[in-house]
């Protein structure tokens, strides 16, 4: 059985302030030996796509990493998902907790759900995620979605507590049982 992580990356994927990936990238780029799979949303591979097919080790330490891991999008409207020289990924166009369900009986390693907060809000309330790598980056954005609902109630194991230098707080959480 392959357990589903959500996981919010941050650093300068989302910020141009390259600090908050120092030290964190490093630490991630060793987590993603532990998974063989991505799943974004639709928007999260849009964005995604825009830069890491055509990103090189050279520019971002984890780019073959992440150029390489297969990626599944969840996705009614996408048609096709290139990824540039590297493999297409696979659409799933049914019902994404019917999907995760099915994937996570499957052999592998672990899946990782990057961004995707509708998705996330899908897993969640299906408790279909078995572990939160949440960083807290300490940038204020005063708008966006949130990532819980105020209706949902998780109860998590703490398991891991990282600062960086940057500010950036890693907090690894699992879920009991």
């Amino acid at each position: 059985m392959t357990a589903i992580q959500q996981m919010l990356m941050t650093a300068h994927l989302f910020f141009e302030d390259r600090r908050f990936g120092e030290g964190s990238d490093e630490d991630l780029l060793r987590e993603m030996d532990n998974f063989d799979t991505i799943l974004p949303g639709a928007n999260t591979f849009k964005m995604f796509v825009e830069f890491w097919p055509d990103a090189t080790n050279d520019m971002e330490i984890m780019a073959d990493k992440m150029n390489s891991i297969p990626k599944i999008v969840f996705s009614r409207s996408l048609e096709k998902a290139p990824w540039g020289i590297w493999p297409e990924a696979d659409i799933i166009q049914t019902d994404v907790v019917e999907a995760a369900r099915k994937l996570k009986t499957g052999k592998g390693k672990n899946m990782v759900l990057w961004g995707s907060i509708s998705l996330a809000r899908a897993f969640m309330s299906a408790n279909l995620i078995d572990e939160y790598h949440l960083r807290i980056v300490p940038k204020l954005l005063g708008a966006g979605r949130l990532l819980f609902d105020g209706n949902l109630l998780l109860d998590l194991n703490l398991n891991e507590v990282k600062k960086y230098s940057s500010g950036l707080i890693l907090l690894k959480y699992s879920v009991p049982g």
